[in-house]
């Protein structure tokens, strides 16, 4: 391991960034030294501009993967390398497409989730409904996260190393207690092939992608899909926005925000002037041949 590496590395384990962070950031600025075969120490502001157009115009790669690898090359240069570069105009990101989730109807949500053939991963997907959690929370939940007493879910160092508490679901509390019973796990409550680990969430997305298959919703849908209905229905029911911030464990209400964008009762709730328009004369009560 290269000092620079080492320092990069140490870096982000004093800032507290993730493991999942750090091996990112790592395995992105790698492929930035070896496109040009040359330390990052070596490579300056018109290699960096050189390797964003690589990545726009010949890798052709999505804003968000560039977005990644524009948040790696600032950390290194800003924190590692302590330039004093106005880091807005030598590293720009990329404006990203402001986009909306396709949200499944509640009749869409049962229809998918009883075509997942695991009992196991119909608990997960299920969960990821009824708790509004990221797929990632939603493996890694251990038997005391769910408390019966206080009918809530514990998410322990959710995204963005955050713990926060959401309702337990008397209908999901059954789901998961049948699957308890049967399975009795210990340290996880989905553990997976490895011994001593939870399931992963690619395991998670096979079968998602299998049960797609089955129901034959014409609709996207991913683990994630599940969470985006959680939140939309939530609203659509009458949920105030910042409850679901919270759930949802947003720490932006500007992200929570969008699905007001999305939910049904806010988009139509106002009439078209379509509607208002007056009727008119039934084309098809004309007679005669026209003059």
């Amino acid at each position: 391991m290269t000092s620079l590496r080492q320092r990069f590395i140490e870096d982000m384990q004093i800032r507290n960034l993730s493991v999942n962070t750090q091996y990112v950031y790592v395995r992105e600025v790698s492929k930035f030294a070896r496109h040009f075969n040359q330390s990052p120490e070596l490579l300056g502001r018109e290699q960096i501009r050189a390797y964003q157009v690589y990545l726009t115009n010949q890798r052709k790669l999505a804003t968000s993967s560039i977005l990644i690898a524009i948040s790696a090359l600032r950390f290194l240069y800003k924190v590692t390398l302590k330039k004093n570069w106005t880091f807005e105009d030598i590293i720009p990101a990329p404006k990203k497409p402001q986009t909306l989730p396709v949200v499944l109807s509640p009749e869409e949500v049962i229809q998918f989730l009883d075509c997942v053939e695991s009992r196991k991963h119909r608990a997960i997907l299920t969960t990821c409904y009824g708790a509004g959690l990221r797929i990632s929370e939603s493996v890694a939940l251990t038997p005391p996260a769910i408390d019966s007493t206080r009918m809530v879910v514990r998410v322990d160092q959710g995204k963005g190393r955050k713990d926060r508490y959401v309702m337990l679901s008397p209908r999901l509390l059954q789901i998961l207690r049948e699957w308890w019973r049967v399975e009795r796990p210990q340290r996880w409550l989905f553990p997976g092939d490895i011994p001593g680990q939870h399931i992963t969430p690619h395991a998670v997305d096979d079968a998602c992608r299998k049960a797609h298959d089955t129901c034959k919703i014409s609709k996207p849908i991913t683990p994630h899909s599940l969470r985006h209905a959680f939140a939309v229905h939530l609203l659509e029911q009458g949920t105030d926005i910042r409850t679901i911030q919270l759930l949802l464990g947003h720490r932006s209400l500007a992200t929570t925000a969008k699905y007001l964008r999305i939910a049904t009762s806010k988009v139509c709730s106002t009439s078209s002037p379509l509607d208002l328009l007056p009727h008119p004369r039934s084309h098809g009560d004309q007679t005669g041949a026209p003059q």
